[in-house]
């Protein structure tokens, strides 16, 4: 098993919606980096559901993959804030996966707390410019955030 951390804006999909659906499709991810991310995972995949662009972005909760990944289909979806006119039935580019929820954490784990983890240091999600939306976590930084919640 793999762990990642992906982030959501909380007003698209929260651990909250998560948790009240089960599961949901991941999609919309429009860099190269992270959809390769995407296509990586495998199903039991867990991952770290991290709130971004919001007043106390941070890590919420955990989720699973439940569905490898497979064609976007908000690329081809001319109504979709996610819509890429290159994209079609034959070639699109982008990749969903669909994720199901696994824990809600009591608090969130806000980003300038995690930043002050010297076990984090080597985290994607707190070096300077980070700015993809899924990225992998190792089994040391997973077990080092499981510790702070």
């Amino acid at each position: 098993m793999a762990y990642w951390l992906m982030k959501s804006e909380p007003d698209e999909l929260s651990i909250k919606d998560l948790a009240r659906l089960g599961e949901a499709r991941w999609d919309g991810v429009r860099n190269y980096q992270a959809r390769n991310f995407l296509r990586a995972m495998a199903v039991g995949d867990q991952f770290f559901f991290y709130h971004s662009s919001c007043p106390e972005p941070g890590i919420a909760g955990i989720a699973r993959i439940s569905a490898a990944a497979y064609p976007d289909p908000t690329a081809l979806d001319p109504q979709s804030h996610y819509f890429d006119a290159k994209a079609n039935d034959a070639k699109n580019p982008w990749s969903a996966v669909d994720v199901a929820h696994v824990e809600t954490f009591g608090k969130v784990l806000q980003l300038g707390y995690l930043k002050q983890q010297t076990a984090l240091a080597e985290l994607p999600l707190v070096q300077k410019g980070s700015r993809l939306s899924v990225m992998p976590v190792t089994a040391e930084q997973w077990a080092a955030v499981l510790a702070l919640r």
